[in-house]
């Protein structure tokens, strides 16, 4: 149903962002070619992500939550890119398998993120004042608290747009695939 677009068949909207996807990673993800059919989701989305990069998160803590939001609500797509950003990030392999397992952590400041960001999710924002205490007690603030909010919702907004448009995993990716959306 939804179109593998191209720079030319892309809605005008789109093609800048598409451009400048491409050009930066050196290919055009499947996610970007269906999500164009949106030009207001696909740079809506780019905006979040960056601006989600530029919080006090550190890379990894930020690859966590992305990870954990991917694997939680089964994005095959996603779970394969970011697992290769942590790989890029030198994390250890034991924490990309529990990651992408949904097991807990070993490194308690990382499951601190990982755990909180269910929570969030889970009680859509209404954590208890018992979760958030967890979280600060392994030196996040609550500005990062806020950060988490962030990154839940511009991952939550790609995750369900790549499973709605079926967004097909890259041959770039194929080394990072993952079956855990069809357990």
């Amino acid at each position: 149903m939804f179109v593998d677009h191209t720079v030319e068949t892309a809605p005008p909207a789109s093609r800048r962002v598409m451009t400048g996807v491409s050009e930066r990673m050196g290919y055009l993800p499947a996610p970007v070619r269906r999500l164009a059919e949106s030009p207001q989701l696909l740079d809506g989305f780019l905006k979040l992500s960056a601006l989600f990069e530029t919080t006090a998160l550190d890379p990894v803590a930020r690859e966590v939550l992305i990870l954990t939001v991917a694997t939680r609500n089964g994005c095959e797509v996603c779970v394969a890119m970011h697992t290769a950003k942590l790989t890029e990030l030198g994390a250890p392999p034991a924490l990309v398998a529990a990651l992408r397992e949904r097991q807990p952590l070993d490194d308690g400041r990382l499951e601190a993120v990982r755990a909180f960001t269910l929570e969030v999710i889970a009680t859509a924002g209404a954590v208890d004042d018992t979760t958030l205490r967890a979280f600060l007690a392994h030196g996040f603030t609550t500005k990062n608290a806020l950060e988490v909010v962030l990154g839940i919702g511009a991952y939550t907004t790609s995750t369900l747009a790549n499973r709605l448009t079926r967004a097909p995993l890259d041959e770039q990716l194929a080394d990072y695939a993952w079956e855990g959306s069809k357990a």
